[in-house]
C-alpha cells in the first residue's frame, strides 16, 4: 500500500507539472510572470500553506508575509486549507506548482503527507521552507521556528508547576493533533522533564489528548479530561485553537480556576483570564515570525541561502539570522504570558 500511494501522488504531481509552468520558466504565472530572472532576484511570487486558512494565528503570519512583499512587489499566494491534515495541504502544493511561484512556504500539519509533492516541487527548480510547524528535512531548505522547541516546552512547565505551587498534581496535555511536529516536540520535553528533573517532582502527567484543531473539540475534550480524572488540577494546551477553547468551556462549567491552564495562544484571545490568574500564557511575536518566513524565502530565491549550517541572511528590521542545525532559523525566545506583562501583546 505504501508503495501505491506514492505512485499515486508521484502521478498526480507529474500530470499537475504538465498542466502548468515551472517556477523557473513561467512567463505568464503568478507574481506578473515569474520568469528566472524574477525567482533569482528575489521578486517572485510566493506561495503560503498555513495548517488551517482560518486559524488567526495563521492568518496575522499571512498579512506580515504580504506586508514585508510590498517593498519588493513579491505576490503572497496563500492557500486555505479547510482541514488540519496533511493530505489536506497536498492539492494545495500541487496548485501553486502550476501556478509558478517561486517559493513555497509551509506549516506542517504532519512531517510525511507533503514529502512527496514538496520534493517534486524543489526538483522543478521551486525553493521550499517550513514555517511554524516543520516538515521532512527532505523536502524543504530551511525551517523557520519561532523558538526552541525545548525551551516553548520548558516554559509551559514552568508556568503549570508555578500555578499549582508547592502541592503539584495531576495534569493532562491537550494538544492540536497527534502529527504535529511542533507540539509532538514540546510534549517530548514536558514529558522527560517531568521524569528526570527534581523541579517538577511534584506533578504527575495523566494523560495526552486531542482537540484535532478545532474549537469545539478542544472544548469537549476539556470538558472530558475534568470528568475522567476527577483529580486533575491542570492542562497543557499548546495549541492556538484550543487554549481559548478550554478556557471557555471550563469557565462554562465552574471548573476554570480549580484547574489551571497554560499552553501556547493569542494572548488577545485570553487576556481576561490571564489578568484573573486562571491562565498563563506562551507567546511570541506572531507578525515577526511572518516577517522572518518572507525574507528567508526571499534569501533562499536569490541564492544568499541553501539551508547550510552557517548561512546568514539579513530579515530586514529584524536583522540578520544566522541558520542552524538542520536548517533552522529561530526567530527567538517565547515569553511567559501573566498579568503583569500581558498588554506588552496586542495579539
Amino acid at each position: 500500500m505504501k508503495m501505491t500511494k506514492r505512485a499515486a501522488i508521484a502521478a498526480l504531481v507529474a500530470a499537475t507539472l504538465l498542466s502548468g509552468c515551472s517556477a523557473q520558466g513561467s512567463e505568464t504565472s503568478a507574481g506578473g510572470g515569474n520568469t528566472t530572472d524574477r525567482c533569482a532576484d528575489g521578486t517572485g511570487a510566493i506561495g503560503l500553506i498555513p495548517k488551517l486558512g482560518t486559524d488567526p494565528y495563521m492568518v496575522v503570519v499571512k498579512e506580515s508575509v504580504e506586508a514585508a512583499a510590498q517593498t519588493a512587489g513579491n505576490e503572497v499566494i496563500y492557500t486555505s486549507p479547510s482541514d488540519a491534515s496533511g493530505a489536506a495541504q497536498i492539492p494545495f502544493v500541487n496548485q501553486l506548482v502550476a501556478q509558478g511561484v517561486c517559493a513555497i512556504a509551509i506549516a506542517g500539519s504532519d512531517p510525511e503527507s507533503t514529502k512527496e509533492v514538496l520534493k517534486a516541487a524543489r526538483d522543478q527548480g521551486i525553493k521550499v521552507l517550513s514555517w511554524d510547524s516543520d516538515i521532512d528535512p527532505d523536502a524543504r531548505s530551511v525551517f523557520v521556528n519561532q523558538a526552541d522547541s525545548a525551551s516553548l516546552g520548558d516554559q509551559m512547565l514552568v508556568a503549570m508547576n508555578d500555578m499549582l505551587g508547592a502541592e503539584g498534581g495531576e495534569i493532562a496535555i491537550l494538544s492540536s493533533t497527534p502529527t504535529a511536529v511542533n507540539q509532538n516536540a514540546w510534549i517530548a520535553s514536558i514529558k522527560e522533564k517531568i521524569e528526570t528533573d527534581p523541579a517538577y517532582s511534584k506533578l504527575t502527567l495523566a494523560t495526552v489528548v486531542y482537540g484535532q484543531e478545532k474549537a469545539d473539540e478542544n472544548a469537549r475534550q476539556a470538558t472530558a479530561l475534568v470528568q475522567s480524572y476527577p483529580n486533575l488540577k491542570g492542562i497543557i494546551v499548546p495549541a492556538g485553537i484550543g487554549l481559548p477553547a478550554a478556557a471557555n468551556a471550563l469557565e462554562q462549567t465552574g471548573d476554570l480556576g480549580r484547574i489551571k491552564l497554560t499552553g501556547l495562544a493569542p494572548a488577545s484571545t485570553i487576556k481576561k483570564y490571564i489578568v484573573s490568574g486562571e491562565v498563563r500564557d506562551v507567546w511570541w511575536s506572531v507578525p515577526d515570525l511572518g516577517t522572518l518566513t518572507y525574507y528567508a524565502a526571499v534569501a533562499l530565491m536569490k541564492g544568499e541561502i541553501t539551508g547550510a549550517e552557517g548561512d546568514k541572511f539579513s530579515a530586514g528590521s529584524l536583522g540578520e539570522f544566522t541558520v542552524g542545525k538542520n536548517g533552522e532559523v529561530l526567530l527567538g525566545e517565547g515569553k511567559i504570558v501573566t498579568a503583569e506583562n500581558v498588554d506588552d501583546f496586542p495579539f
